[in-house]
């Protein structure tokens, strides 16, 4: 059974209502805020591409980090996997398991953050909302990055990576299984999301999708169904927390 099935909760009545709207705000604040991670909360996307191009060169597929960005932005490792082989042929065995742990090293030393993030998920907790993190990243590369960012205790075990559930983004199961680890119905959450796998993953699972456009165009976004926002700072507005 996948870790995150575990963490389900038992029972739909436990699931947590969204609070009613702030006096003057017009907008209901979401019963949960769930978070993708990469590009959203950790601004590691090329420190991540840099380590995925280095290798796929050295395998015979010159790409530089903007062109590992291009192919491979918002997809799971098990999702890069059969692409990298339609170029290079097939994997050396445990290839998955090195790139895994060499961008677990390369978090733990180093994670930037997205400029006003960490300020924002701490304004969502202070509203008393739950949160949880879902992302296309490998679990201990996941674990890594929100220990340097300070967010590990912050998140506690409402933390889901490819690794914890069947499918990974673009299908919903993912933030199906975040929702539930609020307490809360996807259809009562928001998701914070700067992928157009991520953007479809939320839109799947039934949650309004708040789309960062940090790595991808506003306009992308929105045509994928999300409502393009440009700086964390506007984020506790959106949200109907001000």
């Amino acid at each position: 059974m996948p870790e995150a099935a575990r963490r389900l909760p038992a029972c739909a009545p436990c699931r947590r209502r969204p609070p009613r709207p702030r006096e003057g705000s017009g907008v209901r604040p979401p019963a949960a805020v769930l978070f993708d991670c990469d590009g959203v909360l950790a601004d590691s996307e090329m420190l991540v591409n840099t380590v995925v191009a280095d290798q796929l060169t050295a395998l015979g597929w010159p790409m530089t980090p903007s062109e590992s960005r291009e192919a491979f932005l918002g997809l799971s490792l098990p999702d890069m996997v059969p692409r990298i082989e339609a170029r290079v042929g097939p994997l050396p065995d445990g290839w998955a398991l090195e790139i895994s742990q060499l961008l677990a090293l390369e978090m733990t030393r180093n994670t930037p953050e997205v400029p006003g993030a960490v300020a924002a998920v701490r304004a969502v907790v202070a509203a008393g909302i739950p949160v949880a993190v879902a992302s296309n990243s490998a679990r201990a590369e996941l674990a890594a990055k929100l220990r340097a960012l300070g967010l590990a205790e912050t998140f506690g075990a409402r933390v889901f990576s490819f690794e914890d559930v069947p499918r990974p983004k673009p299908w919903p199961d993912i933030y199906i299984a975040a929702a539930a680890s609020c307490g809360a119905a996807p259809q009562d959450c928001v998701v914070i999301e700067d992928s157009v796998p991520g953007v479809r993953a939320g839109r799947a699972a039934g949650c309004r999708v708040l789309g960062f456009a940090h790595e991808t165009p506003a306009g992308v976004l929105a045509a994928h169904g999300a409502e393009p926002f440009a700086a964390m700072a506007e984020l506790a507005g959106l949200l109907g927390l001000r």
